[in-house]
């Protein structure tokens, strides 16, 4: 506690992330929890209603309440303020839009040195993707003038984050609610943090944080989008329904086991529970109550096939170790074929197709250079996956 009061923390992003996850796990471990978003209108909502539920739709179903909330506008002076006195803050936005978070933390970190706030800060960002508080330090970084910057390796940590939790867009009675499943994890890495680990229930100090996060990244996130994209090309509409097909569910276990044999490699898992947390997964994606759809699961397919992302890189990994991976590349043959026109990186990338052609898609997209045998493995996948999964 903080002189009395509860201690601060600062979350950008008020969607599902940040209100089935983190808000979930900060409010009842006594945080004073406050929204930093750029819609006015959810803004306007957690400050009018201050509390939300999460319900947790699985085997075992329960509520959580989470009260005392408010919110600012993230763009805004307020945030700035809130930056300037927080005691944790933590993103939950998208990789693509920590550099619009940047500029109101690095404007918060100069206000804090300078009205001589030095209690330790720490900047968690809870995203899919590797290392993205460090990610975010860069930009903050990039932001601030050297006496700032010298004074934020004292006295401001980025301590990178492995985040899982299923939370689709379930429709609740009242706005704020969020349905979740019962699953989550939150690993943060110990070393990188300023000032004494926050003792917090339901997150998880470790020291090889980048194992954590590919654990997680090239474990349920191929096995997710390897469904949506192939069951997309199917014709099914939600995870579950391509997971109760058989063919398409033993599709998605055995891509999920070739990025597994990369990953015990890599970091020395045992595989025998790797394994077991890749079937543990696997009975995740059948929860019936909460619809997730593929459409979801699906979008920003550009993100999803950049090269340290869920569907290149576990087959990099294999081919390091010489192990096999053709039952990965399916995922990104079907991948290439996403259509959805409200998603504008599918967009972008069917026109880059139909213009530059495919081969230079791929390249562009996936960071493969163009004399890669890959490149034509890619090709020859794309075009069976939409013979076979029909």
């Amino acid at each position: 506690m903080n002189n009395g009061h509860p201690p601060t923390a600062l979350q950008f992003g008020a969607g599902n992330i940040g209100r089935g996850l983190v808000g979930a796990i900060l409010a009842p471990a006594g945080y004073k929890v406050i929204f930093a978003d750029v819609v006015n209108d959810l803004v306007g909502q957690i400050n009018s209603r201050g509390e939300y539920t999460v319900h947790v739709l699985d085997i075992n179903s329960y509520d959580i309440p989470v009260k005392g909330v408010s919110a600012v506008n993230s763009a805004g002076a307020e945030a700035v303020a809130k930056v300037s006195e927080a005691d944790i803050i933590t993103t939950a936005v998208s990789l693509r839009i920590l550099k619009f978070v940047a500029p109101t933390i690095a404007k918060g970190i100069a206000a804090r040195k300078d009205a001589g706030n030095e209690k330790p800060l720490n900047v968690i960002a809870c995203e899919n993707g590797l290392r993205a508080s460090s990610q975010l330090k860069d930009l903050v970084y990039a932001l601030l003038d050297s006496d700032t910057a010298t004074w934020a390796d004292n006295h401001v940590g980025f301590p990178d984050a492995a985040v899982d939790r299923i939370i689709p867009p379930v429709h609740c009675e009242a706005p704020l609610d969020v349905a979740v499943e019962e699953y989550f994890e939150w690993d943060v890495e110990r070393d990188s943090f300023v000032g004494e680990v926050p003792a917090i229930e339901g997150i998880t100090p470790v020291d090889n944080i980048l194992a954590y996060i590919e654990r997680k990244l090239l474990t349920l996130n191929t096995g997710h989008t390897t469904a949506a994209y192939l069951g997309k090309i199917r014709g099914y509409d939600t995870i579950e329904a391509c997971v109760s097909d058989p063919e398409l569910f033993s599709a998605v276990r055995t891509a999920m086991q070739q990025s597994g044999e990369g990953l015990v490699r890599k970091f020395g898992f045992d595989h025998d529970a790797h394994f077991a947390y890749i079937e543990k997964v696997l009975r995740r994606f059948s929860n019936p109550f909460l619809k997730d759809e593929c459409d979801r699961v699906g979008r920003e397919p550009l993100r999803k096939l950049a090269p340290d992302d869920r569907l290149i890189l576990p087959i990099m990994n294999a081919r390091r170790f010489g192990l096999p991976y053709d039952k990965l590349l399916p995922a990104v043959g079907a991948a290439l074929h996403f259509d959805n026109p409200g998603d504008p990186e599918s967009v972008e990338m069917l026109r880059s197709i139909a213009n530059a052609g495919l081969a230079a898609t791929i390249v562009k997209y996936t960071g493969i250079h163009m004399d890669d045998p890959l490149v034509n493995e890619i090709i020859d996948a794309y075009y069976k996956v939409k013979r076979s999964w029909r």
